[in-house]
């Protein structure tokens, strides 16, 4: 291996042959995760759903590499110059965290190759653009999950808001959406505090957001660093209500905030309540699926957004491939171009966690449906109607 590639570490290599070559015909997809690093309660998960994902589609075998990024974006963007160069790829799935994901935006146009975002910053896909044409997700962007947090804030009468979050882009772009859907439903943002996810103490920022009174605080973060403010705030005798986001909804925030999560509330797809959704739902069944087939494999409980995240990638993925497969042969340019299209002209796409129906200026697809609103008590998620 070359010493600029030491860092990126190859975790697993699914194939046919281990001696499996650029010139295979197998369709090869490609998957980048925060598997070690502050984003490793995301990227965990999301290894464990592509072992599950299908290793055939329509009589031709797909093989997965994985690699570790180690929640760093000179190592993602190293990782999928790899996945290109070595193994010739057809998509990359990942990675775990938005600011790594958005370096791998010049280099998917770059090298033509579609990525599958497993990350949710909605500027990933927006706005569309050259870079932006080859990227997409099935994961729900900040607007559609912000509009369900004020709606709930506004309803429970809630008029002056303190933000707590990232100092990333993850924390850039919940900032602006929130600021901005606050003010038209009347909400005042009195206090705004930023920290680093690597951060192991966030007192002075909490301090100032109770200083201000706030009615309400949202933390704007991902995995288990999103639990560093919570706690904070609960130890320190914040009483008000607590929203988080959906880069939380996994088993190790839970553990690490304890019961200072108790009451916590956050709009998150589906599939985490995926029991407690009403039968008439069309996502319940992909949604109770998937968690069946987590749970088999690692146990009650287990079930994370993150694995949804690349679950639903697969989903989606496997309808583009069998639209592709019959125009092109896998490893070619002309696939790549094709799998592009396909994933494009995506139409009522059911995942674990909405509808997804793409067009050329949205590489996402979702609408409300793909929101719901979820409190923490007794250290479970439980389905706010």
């Amino acid at each position: 291996m070359k010493p600029l590639l030491r860092p990126v570490r190859a975790v697993l290599v699914s194939c046919a042959l281990l001696s499996c070559s650029v010139a295979s015909a197998d369709i090869g997809v490609g998957v980048i995760l925060s598997l070690t690093g502050p984003a490793a309660s995301l990227g965990g998960p999301a290894k464990n759903a592509i072992d599950l994902l299908p290793r055939e589609v329509a009589g031709e075998t797909i093989r997965y590499i994985v690699l570790d990024d180690a929640s760093d974006a000179t190592g993602a963007a190293r990782a999928f110059r790899r996945l290109v160069d070595e193994h010739n790829v057809d998509v990359v799935l990942g990675t775990s965290v938005t600011p790594a994901t958005l370096t791998l935006l010049p280099i998917a146009h770059e090298k033509k190759v579609p990525l599958m975002s497993l990350a949710a910053g909605s500027k990933l896909v927006e706005p569309m653009d050259a870079q932006r044409h080859w990227v997409f997700k099935v994961v729900q962007n900040e607007n559609l999950m912000v509009a369900g947090t004020v709606a709930h804030m506004k309803a429970a009468g809630v008029k002056t808001l303190g933000f707590i979050g990232f100092a990333d882009a993850y924390g850039d772009s919940w900032l602006a959406e929130v600021s901005a859907q606050a003010e038209r439903a009347g909400i005042k943002l009195a206090a705004t505090e930023r920290y680093v996810k690597t951060d192991t103490s966030v007192t002075a920022q909490a301090l100032k957001l109770l200083a201000a009174k706030p009615d309400a605080v949202i933390v704007a973060a991902s995995g288990t660093p999103g639990a560093l403010p919570q706690k904070s705030l609960r130890e320190r005798g914040y009483a008000g209500r607590i929203y988080q986001t959906y880069g939380i909804a996994n088993r190790e925030f839970l553990r690490i905030a304890g019961k200072d999560a108790e009451g916590a509330l956050f709009a998150v797809g589906p599939v985490v309540v995926a029991s407690q959704l009403d039968e008439s739902n069309p996502i319940r069944a992909v949604a109770l699926d998937l968690t069946q087939r987590y749970e088999a494999a690692h146990g009650k409980d287990s079930m994370s957004v993150f694995a949804a995240n690349a679950w639903d990638a697969g989903i989606v993925l496997q309808r583009a491939l069998q639209a592709t497969l019959p125009m092109a042969k896998p490893g070619t340019p002309a696939f790549r171009s094709g799998l592009r299209d396909a994933l494009e002209a995506t139409r009522d796409a059911v995942t674990s966690q909405g509808v997804s129906t793409m067009s050329p200026t949205d590489h996402v697809g979702y609408d409300e449906r793909a929101a719901v609103m979820v409190q923490i008590k007794d250290g479970a998620w439980r389905y706010v109607k």
